[in-house]
């Protein structure tokens, strides 16, 4: 219908797997399972040979070797999987610029806006399926409905390298067979709350009205009941509207070594960075996450005299907000920017040279991976010598846990 929404869900098929086996094609058509294999490994990702066998992510490795003992156990190697998600995510922005991503391989697209130009929704999923694999060698399996929840839903459907179309017709009956575990916020403790009743399905749900599960579930049985009909009306948030930019990433083992943490959360800022520029907005907050070992989640920020678009200032912070933290391994490590200034053309007029050299550096760096892709070009840490102090922005920092 013409005033109905198109949203794409894209997801990466076996994302860290698939790009061992690209990369090294003695892996290809086994099992493989990326991951650590001490005492206390966990599997970050598990090829589709390997899933055949039962192996999935967040298992243990010596659980996954026991049910595969032909697979092979690779390490992660997140500078690669970092350069593979952001080109992916600049080939979705080609079709619109409302992309939201959700984590290093999957995001949703809202391409309502761009049908009239590119064709329908299962037409535009089509082309960027096929840019994707031509582009990086990686396959994606991508949902196409009038919503997000539903598109979501759609893309797991007929994995790997699949494409699964869900019209408003009829979406209640289709979702009806679904288990009730595949709905968003079900854990183990709403599961069972739900199976007490009787609801194990969708369907189930479907015959309840949210007065009669409100009891249990209090304000979440409205959102519940409209999900099991397939009505969910939030809006995908892109870099334009969003009230912050971020990117971070979760280690399927805990990472000890705090230069490879640093490396991760490099790449997350000269991907922040880029947004930034792309859209014309500067920001006055850099604010980073990190979640440890033990799942304790702890954020820093800081707060600029100015607000800045520039990755060496937002490297700058945020690498030392990380150093400040008292390292321990690390789980996730993700990096923002908030606190938006739309950009003025005349700011920069009479910049000092430092002020320019870097601009110069970032209009460079973003034409090259604009023209060749994210990976085609990466800045390590020694590219970012330390600042003069007397440039250095003092502002508020407030540290944060929780």
């Amino acid at each position: 219908m013409p005033g109905e929404r198109t949203i794409l869900h894209v997801d990466m098929d076996a994302f860290f797997a698939s790009v061992e086996q690209r990369d090294d094609p003695s892996l290809r058509g086994r099992p493989v399972l990326v991951g650590g294999r001490g005492g206390r490994g966990v599997v970050a990702a598990a090829s589709y040979e390997a899933r055949r066998s039962g192996c999935r992510s967040a298992m243990p490795m010596a659980e996954a070797l026991r049910r595969c003992p032909d697979a092979v156990v690779v390490k992660p190697s997140f500078d690669r999987y970092e350069a593979d998600s952001a080109r992916i995510m600049e080939i979705l922005e080609t079709a619109s610029p409302m992309v939201e991503p959700l984590s290093i391989d999957e995001a949703f697209v809202d391409v309502t806006g761009s049908r009239r130009l590119l064709g329908d929704g299962p037409s535009i999923a089509a082309s960027l399926k096929g840019t994707i694999r031509s582009e990086t060698g990686l396959t994606a399996s991508v949902g196409v409905a009038p919503c997000k929840f539903v598109a979501k839903i759609a893309s797991d459907l007929e994995k790997p390298d699949g494409l699964t179309v869900f019209e408003s017709a009829g979406i209640a009956t289709r979702l009806a067979s679904l288990p009730i575990q595949r709905m968003w916020g079900v854990g183990p403790k709403s599961r069972a709350r739900f199976e007490a009743r009787g609801i194990r399905s969708f369907g189930d749900l479907q015959g309840w009205s949210p007065e009669s599960l409100a009891a249990t579930f209090g304000d979440a049985a409205a959102r519940f009941h409209a999900l099991a009909h397939g009505i969910d009306e939030r809006p995908v948030v892109g870099d334009r509207t969003a009230k912050s930019v971020g990117h971070e990433q979760t280690f399927g083992v805990d990472l000890g070594d705090p230069s490879e943490v640093e490396a991760v959360l490099l790449r997350h800022v000269e991907r922040v960075g880029t947004r930034l520029r792309r859209r014309g907005r500067r920001a006055r907050a850099v604010v980073i996450k990190i979640r440890d070992g033990a799942f304790v989640t702890n954020t820093r920020s800081h707060t600029l005299d100015r607000a800045t678009d520039r990755t060496d200032v937002l490297w700058e912070t945020a690498r030392r907000l990380f150093r400040e933290w008292a390292f321990r391994p690390v789980r996730l490590i993700g990096m923002s920017a908030e606190r938006f200034e739309d950009d003025d053309p005349g700011l920069f007029a009479g910049v000092d040279d430092e002020e320019s050299r870097s601009r110069r550096l970032d209009a460079a760096t973003d034409a090259i991976r604009g023209r060749f892709g994210g990976e085609a070009i990466a800045r390590t840490a020694a590219s970012f010598p330390p600042r003069d102090a007397r440039d250095r922005s003092e502002g508020e920092e407030r540290p944060d846990a929780s």
